[in-house]
């Protein structure tokens, strides 16, 4: 490790030399990119990857047993001519991570010998066989069965990462819609919006933006469709690794029913329909139950603070006499309620804003409006409750990123299965970028690879060339760049490797 240390910390005092902002130039005769005399060879022996960060993935996926565990678990195939379950898994895990956006991409892939060989292998499946082998899977529980096998060595890495890596787990929980062009997609449904195509539902660790569960649903699904069982299973699988559980989620998964019996276990909040109850119980609350909402500031300023700019499109709005609902206070209150459904009482939490609707320099009119939370945080005060539940929010960007960003939800099979399996295999990428994050002895830069965007990430941990090298039983990736995230990255793959294996 010590030679890794002292080549990184020659290449970036080199680069630092190189781009010193404080090296006073004169007038240049001629711009800064002129390179001309450009030669292209090519090497007869020597091998490359663009994607050396594949190396430290796959020995964290052998460590933690996952391979294993699939072919242990997963039964698909009669016979293995000449790939295993998990090959297939991997392949198009693999190919979503190295910033793969369709099947046809493993193609590439495949034709890469220095890739074959840095991952030990003869050859890998075709784009052809990888669509087929979405189809084996015939039945849910066979879907149920690959996500249990993730889940699995989910846990490995959750025992390496601490005793009790979540203080306060977030379990959050929504549905999307998915929609796609296809005409022969079993499955596929037309959607309250009016899209064809699917609605998954997604339950997610807001702590580390992992995926613990995917379901593939109808576009005609409402968003709560299955989302008890998918809640509980996640209950079930955090509850040894934190302290406390939140289960968050919006109007459609407050499920009275089920208040009772997930308040005994962990804490929730909800939000709730504005129904005339709850509305006028919140217009009847005394003056002095409600109290001012102030909101934390979006980031500290570490500096001077800056002019804020002049806001062209509200100049818009008014020049064009466009109807603006502008906010201009919020308050908070709480008061006990019981659901129908439920035998106890909970806190609801209310949030009025106060909104003026304008036309150009015409106030039309004011009015409240109302946003109600129900919860079981008797500890938290009525703010703190609102914040909470607005942070479940950014599951939409983790949303955002299993379709923009893996591409788990392009719906490139046949049928509402095979799409499923797509997805559970696909977003598992995602998941690798947590599990590799939470590794990172570092803890700030554990924590900045944990909010990273996935393609951040493939540039900064993926994308690092490296030569291949097999030499005996080795195979050496010799790395051949450099970014600031290196010292980081080796740190992490002296710690995989230091892991008992599964």
């Amino acid at each position: 490790m010590r030679k890794y240390r002292k080549i990184l910390r020659n290449r970036k005092a080199r680069i630092e030399r190189r781009l010193d902002s404080r090296k006073r130039w004169s007038d240049q005769p001629k711009p800064m990119l002129s390179a001309s005399n450009i030669h292209y060879e090519i090497s007869s022996r020597s091998e490359a990857i663009t994607c050396g960060g594949i190396g430290a993935i796959h020995q964290m996926v052998g460590k933690i047993g996952l391979a294993e565990e699939i072919d242990r678990s997963l039964h698909l195939l009669k016979v293995h001519l000449p790939y295993h379950e998990s090959d297939h898994v991997l392949n198009i895990s693999y190919n979503t991570l190295m910033g793969g956006r369709t099947l046809e991409d493993i193609e590439l892939r495949r034709q890469d010998a220095a890739f074959l060989s840095a991952l030990g292998a003869q050859r890998i499946p075709d784009p052809t066989t990888a669509g087929d082998f979405t189809r084996r899977f015939k039945h849910p529980d066979q879907v149920e069965t690959l996500m249990d096998c993730i889940n699995v060595s989910r846990q490995v890495v959750w025992e390496q990462a601490g005793q009790t890596p979540f203080g306060f787990a977030l379990i959050d929980a929504d549905g999307t819609l998915a929609p796609t062009s296809g005409r022969c997609k079993q499955g596929m449904e037309y959607s309250y919006t009016g899209i064809w195509g699917y609605h998954p539902l997604i339950v997610s660790l807001a702590n580390t933006g992992e995926v613990l569960s995917l379901v593939n649903r109808p576009g005609c699904a409402v968003s709560h469709d299955g989302a008890t069982e998918k809640i509980d299973e996640a209950i079930a699988l955090v509850s040894p690794y934190a302290k406390r559980i939140c289960v968050r989620g919006d109007t459609a998964f407050s499920l009275t029913e089920h208040f009772d019996r997930w308040s005994d276990e962990v804490d929730f909040v909800f939000g709730m329909d504005a129904h005339e109850k709850l509305v006028g119980i919140a217009k009847g609350l005394p003056k002095r139950d409600w109290k001012r909402l102030k909101r934390k500031p979006k980031y500290q300023v570490q500096t001077q603070e800056r002019d804020r700019p002049k806001n062209v499109k509200d100049q818009i709005v008014r020049e064009r006499e466009f109807k603006n609902i502008r906010l201009s206070a919020e308050h908070v209150a709480e008061f006990l309620y019981r659901p129908v459904k439920c035998e106890k009482d909970y806190w609801v939490v209310v949030n009025r804003k106060d909104v003026t609707v304008e036309k150009g320099q015409v106030q039309l009119f004011r009015e409240y409006r109302y946003f109600f939370y129900i919860t079981t945080l008797d500890d938290h005060t009525a703010a703190e409750v609102v914040e909470l539940a607005n942070g479940r929010c950014n599951q939409e960007n983790v949303i955002e990123q299993l379709k923009n960003g893996v591409n788990a939800m392009r719906m490139p099979v046949d049928n509402l299965l095979s799409n499923w399996a797509y997805m559970v295999m696909a977003a598992l990428s995602w998941n690798l970028k947590a599990w590799f994050a939470m590794l990172v002895p570092n803890r700030r830069a554990s924590e900045r690879l944990l909010k990273m965007e996935f393609r951040n990430f493939l540039n900064t941990i993926i994308r690092i060339p490296c030569q291949i090298i097999r030499r005996g039983r080795r195979i050496i990736y010799r790395v051949l760049g450099y970014n600031s995230w290196l010292s980081d990255f080796f740190f992490t793959w002296e710690r995989i490797r230091r892991l008992k294996p599964v």
